[in-house]
C-alpha cells in the first residue's frame, strides 16, 4: 500500500452536502483543464461528480481521448493504483493522472509482484528444459495488474487481457502470439494474476482444467515448497499456469449461493425463476453453476436488456449491483446480489468525497497531489503488451463478450 497523507477535518469532518457543493464549484473553475473518471465500482456519491463511468480499461480509453480533445492538464482517476497506473500509460505524458487516495490499491495486482515474476519465468523454464520440454510460455497478465507486470509480459512475448476480451487474447496466444506456433512445438499459457479468470477462460477454450490447468503459488515457494507447489510432471502436463491470485470481492460468492437460488425457485415456472449473472473473477464452481457469466459491462448490458418482469441475482461488486437494482427496479426487473455478505472492494472505498475534494482544491491552487506516474523503464513494455490487445479488440465501448453463455446454450458469445 502506498503512502497517504492524512487529511486535516476541514474535509474530513465536512457534511457530505457541503463537500458535493465544493466539489461541483471546483469542477465548474477548472473547468476542461480537469476530467474525471468514476470507475463502476464506486460508490453513488462518488460517481455522481464523474465525468465518465466504466470499467478500468474503457475509462483510460476514454481518458486519452477526451483529455487530448479538451486539451486537459489532469485526469483524477476514482478507482484503484492498476487504473490509475493504465490511465497514464495511454494518456499524453504532459497530462497528470491523479489518483485521490494512494492507498486504494487491488489486493489481486498485489498478488503478482514483479520480482516474483520474474522468478517463476526462470524456474517454470528450468523445470521443463530438465524434462525435455520443446515449446515456448506466452505469459497473459489480466489488466488488474500493476505496470511493472504489464512489462514483464510485454517483455516476454505476451499480452494484456480483460474480463472481456480474455477468450480472444487466450486464442491468440494458443495460436503462438507473435510469431505462429511450429508444428510440435508445445505452447503453455501463464496467466497472471487471477486464477479464476484465467481457470474460466481455460475452460471456455476447451481445456480441462483438472489435467489441462496448474496452480504456482509464489507464497508457498517463499516457504520453502519446490515449484511453488507443483510437480514437475504437472508442469509438463499442463496447457495453463495459473498463478496463485484472486479477487477478494469475487472469491465471496459461493457454490452454496447459486444453490439456495436454485432452491428458492424449485417450485417456480421455468419463467418466473431467477436467473444468475456473475463475473469470470468468481470461481469456476461458481461460474459452472450460474446461468450467464461475463465482464462487467456485459453485466450492466444484460441487465438493461432483460425483459421486464424477469429476476437476476448477481455475483459483482455491492455498490454496482446496488445502483443497477434501483435503475432496473424502474421498469419492473428485479436485481439482487447473489450473496447477503458485504462483497464491497474495500481499496475502492477509499476513493471518498474529501479525498476528491482535497485533490480539487490543490489543482484549483496550482498543485498536482498524488499523480501516478509510471517509471519510464516499465513504460515501453507495458504499452507494448496493451497494444498487441488495444490491436486484436475491438473499438471502446464495443460489446463485451461474455465467458459464459445461457446454459442452455452452451456457447461462447464472441
Amino acid at each position: 500500500m502506498l503512502w497517504q497523507p492524512s487529511l486535516s477535518d476541514e474535509y474530513t469532518k465536512a457534511p457530505a452536502d457541503e463537500l458535493g457543493a465544493r466539489i461541483a464549484a471546483r469542477r465548474a473553475e477548472l473547468g476542461n483543464r480537469v476530467v474525471i473518471l468514476g470507475h463502476h465500482y464506486q460508490t453513488d456519491e462518488v460517481i455522481r461528480h464523474a465525468d465518465f463511468t466504466g470499467d478500468s480499461l474503457k475509462l483510460s480509453q476514454l481518458a486519452a481521448g477526451k483529455a487530448a480533445q479538451a486539451g486537459a492538464e489532469a485526469v483524477i482517476f476514482c478507482g484503484v493504483h492498476f487504473m490509475a497506473e493504465t490511465a497514464d500509460l495511454l494518456t499524453p505524458e504532459s497530462v497528470s493522472v491523479i489518483l485521490p487516495d494512494m492507498s486504494a490499491g487491488c489486493s489481486m495486482a498485489d498478488m503478482a509482484d514483479y520480482d516474483d515474476a520474474l522468478a517463476a519465468w526462470d524456474l517454470l523454464h528450468r523445470t521443463l528444459a530438465e524434462k525435455g520440454w520443446r515449446g515456448r510460455i506466452i505469459p497473459i497478465t489480466y489488466i488488474n495488474s500493476t505496470a511493472a507486470i504489464k512489462a514483464f509480459v510485454g517483455s516476454s512475448g505476451g499480452i494484456v487481457c480483460t474480463s472481456s476480451n480474455a477468450a480472444k487474447m487466450f486464442a491468440w496466444a494458443m495460436a503462438g502470439g507473435t510469431r505462429p506456433a511450429e508444428p510440435g512445438e508445445d505452447i503453455k499459457i501463464l496467466f497472471l494474476p487471477d486464477q479464476h479468470l484465467g481457470r474460466n477462460t481455460a475452460a471456455a477454450y476447451g481445456i480441462e482444467v483438472q489435467k489441462g490447468t496448474c496452480l504456482y503459488d509464489p507464497r508457498r515457494l517463499a516457504r520453502g515448497e519446490a515449484l511453488g507447489g507443483l510437480s514437475p510432471d504437472r508442469l509438463l502436463e499442463s496447457k495453463v499456469i495459473l498463478w496463485a491470485g484472486h479477487c477478494s470481492v469475487h472469491k465471496l460468492f459461493r457454490p452454496e449461493h447459486c444453490d439456495q437460488i436454485r432452491a428458492a425457485d424449485a417450485s417456480l415456472p421455468a419463467s418466473e425463476r431467477t436467473t444468475i449473472l456473475v463475473h469470470p473473477e468468481c470461481s469456476k464452481e461458481v461460474v459452472d453453476k450460474s446461468d450467464l457469466a461475463g465482464s462487467t459491462e456485459f453485466i450492466i448490458r444484460t441487465l438493461r436488456d432483460a425483459p421486464a418482469g424477469s429476476k437476476w441475482a448477481v455475483g459483482t461488486e455491492v455498490h454496482l449491483v446496488s445502483r443497477l437494482a434501483r435503475e432496473q427496479a424502474q421498469r419492473g426487473v428485479q436485481v439482487r446480489i447473489l450473496s447477503d455478505c458485504q462483497c464491497l472492494c474495500t481499496t475502492m472505498y477509499r476513493i471518498d468525497q474529501p479525498h476528491l475534494c482535497w485533490v480539487l482544491d490543490n489543482l484549483a491552487q496550482g498543485r498536482v497531489v498524488n499523480r501516478v506516474s509510471v517509471h519510464t523503464e516499465a513504460r515501453k513494455w507495458a504499452l507494448v503488451a496493451i497494444e498487441r490487445m488495444l490491436a486484436l479488440s475491438g473499438p471502446v465501448g464495443a460489446a463485451a463478450p461474455a465467458v459464459k453463455a445461457r446454459a442452455e446454450s452452451a456457447t461462447l458469445v464472441d
